[in-house]
């Protein structure tokens, strides 16, 4: 089920290009088009759930499979090791600028502190 006005689910359905760095049936993994780091890929379920609550709560074994779709792609990126982050931000106080659930793998280089301020 998707939303006609997301930009994500746009995404899905062909209507906007990106760069695919992992597809399966459920879940897409596409490259951030204003990375945040040398490696920043975006794990979605093709199916449209606003935020990472929802997801969990409306199937959760798609959120598992997105979970695994994340590690599917740090490892095939190579950010095994030394490390990377998952970040999923969840509502507008968090920073969530797209309503369609979506994990951030990044790496590529140390991140830092998680929060800064």
């Amino acid at each position: 089920m998707n939303d006609p006005d997301c930009l994500f689910c746009k995404i899905v359905d062909g209507q906007i290009p990106s760069t695919k760095v992992l597809e399966t049936d459920r879940v897409l993994a596409f490259r951030d088009i204003k990375p945040a780091a040398p490696v920043h890929v975006l794990v979605i379920p093709k199916d449209h759930h606003a935020n990472t609550a929802e997801l969990s709560r409306a199937d959760a074994g798609l959120a598992a499979e997105v979970l695994a779709a994340a590690a599917d792609v740090a490892d095939a990126e190579g950010l095994a090791d030394p490390g990377w982050r998952l970040l999923a931000n969840s509502g507008d106080d968090a920073g969530q600028e797209v309503h369609h659930v979506h994990l951030h793998v990044l790496g590529g280089r140390p991140l830092g502190p998680m929060l800064s301020g």
